[in-house]
């Protein structure tokens, strides 16, 4: 119980699980069930219970998203991303991909969804947030960030449906049409993502990550709009790091609204100088 006694009658601390079907979904549940660690006592716990409910929630509205930017190339299976950060993003899911197969080999469903969720997380909060504006475009690197949404979208789904059966069944059907039910879907490999990729600019990942970072906490200080405009912002950077952020400064510049970004030599990866535009 949430009290780490074991739950019998006699305590009268049993919790029966058909309500918490109604009030968060099996989905949710399970979520909670699939966080224990195979061998260790675990606790009942509603509130990780809702985070799988927003976990479920989340990947419906990716799927809305990613869905929504879709074109005729998006799901061009022979089509390979051209741009460096979708490369290094779908290198790393390709490291999820084969760290959650070892885990589930190994019964330890509880890492593996760690795994997953941990990259799902930083995937919606700082990929997609990068390369938003992008994926709606029309270039060669807008064709780039929409092939790598889509594959990504469907190894993530794939990763998920042991952990989220119902949300993941749902999402499937909307574009897997022709796939049938996604639990009998193969599970992904690794080679899916990384096969004739480069990955040797793993690095940009946490660089981006850092710099939106920077840009989110200077208009929170401001107690501005994530939406605002900035004027201008100094991207301060190692050395050896400068040549890599520049292939990501248009992205930096679409996410943060940032009209002037100045890439300069510093001890350490920092986002300053920012100057936002003043609102009328």
């Amino acid at each position: 119980d949430p009290d780490r006694k074991k739950m019998s009658k006699s305590k009268g601390n049993v919790v029966t699980p058909s309500d918490l079907f109604d009030q968060y979904g099996s989905d949710a549940v399970r979520y909670w069930a699939a966080s224990a660690r195979p061998g260790v006592d675990t606790a009942f716990s509603e509130d990780q219970m809702k985070v799988g409910r927003k976990l479920a929630t989340k990947l419906l509205n990716l799927t809305k998203f990613v869905l929504g930017a879709s074109a005729s190339d998006a799901t061009n299976v022979a089509a390979q991303p051209v741009d460096l950060v979708d490369q290094a993003m779908l290198v790393k899911l390709a490291e999820v991909v084969d760290a959650s197969t070892v885990a589930l080999e190994q019964f330890d469903y509880a890492r593996a969804l760690e795994r997953t969720e941990e990259f799902f997380w930083w995937f919606c909060d700082d990929y997609v947030e990068l390369v938003k504006t992008r994926a709606y475009g029309e270039t060669q690197d807008s064709s780039s960030a929409r092939v790598s949404l889509h594959r990504a979208l469907s190894i993530v789904q794939r990763l998920l449906a042991p952990m989220l059966p119902f949300a993941t069944e749902e999402v499937w059907s909307w574009w897997q049409t022709d796939a049938g039910s996604i639990h009998r879907a193969a599970w992904p490999k690794a080679s899916e993502l990384s096969d004739g990729l480069d990955s040797t600019n793993r690095g940009l990942l946490a660089q981006a990550s850092v710099a939106l970072s920077g840009v989110r906490k200077a208009k929170s200080d401001a107690k501005a709009s994530m939406k605002a405009e900035v004027v201008s912002a100094t991207l301060k950077a190692p050395a050896a790091q400068i040549e890599q952020l520049a292939l990501i400064e248009s992205d930096l510049r679409s996410v943060g609204r940032i009209q002037t970004l100045n890439i300069v030599a510093g001890d350490e990866l920092e986002l300053t100088d920012i100057v936002l535009a003043e609102v009328e």
